[in-house]
């Protein structure tokens, strides 16, 4: 069922109308804060949920796309970055730099533009779905457009499996 941009965060729409993308946005009546409860929710993949995270790297926020089934591994992120350290950013940091909660920032959209990061994995779908500013909604995207529109640099930066 497609859900107008209106349930989308009021920032988030507005970042949609400025790229000029007219997306799809679903809104669930619960939260799906957590990749498999999106995936879940939706009837996809788990490697098809967009994570947007945010670290600092040496005291600046990055925000890193890995899908759903992955883990951001820590030192690929610093060692592409050519950073000294990073850590995962705690939740205020996450909000002052996004405008978004954890468990909805969306890719793009953000109060501050921050390096972007995404994780080659993602490519590797014809659609990935990502949190469009809330808890409660997603929308689809071609991996290829949502690299573009994040301005992300294609990276290896998930955990390798053993």
């Amino acid at each position: 069922m497609a859900i107008p941009d209106s349930v989308a965060h009021p920032r988030f729409a507005d970042a949609l109308r400025e790229l000029g993308l007219e997306v799809e946005v679903r809104a669930f009546p619960d939260a799906v804060r957590t990749a498999a409860q999106a995936a879940a929710a939706l009837g996809c993949e788990l490697s098809q949920i967009v994570k947007s995270l945010v670290f600092e790297a040496d005291g600046a926020s990055v925000l890193v796309l890995v899908d759903g089934a992955s883990r951001v591994d820590v030192e690929r992120v610093r060692e592409e970055l050519g950073a000294g350290s990073v850590r995962r950013a705690d939740p205020s940091v996450v909000r002052e730099t996004t405008g978004y909660a954890i468990g909805g920032v969306p890719p793009f959209g953000h109060r501050v533009r921050t390096r972007v990061l995404a994780d080659r994995g993602l490519l590797g779908h014809p659609v990935v779905w990502a949190a469009a500013g809330t808890p409660h909604t997603v929308f689809p995207l071609p991996p290829a457009e949502l690299v573009t529109h994040a301005g992300a640099t294609v990276a290896d930066v998930r955990e390798r499996t053993a």
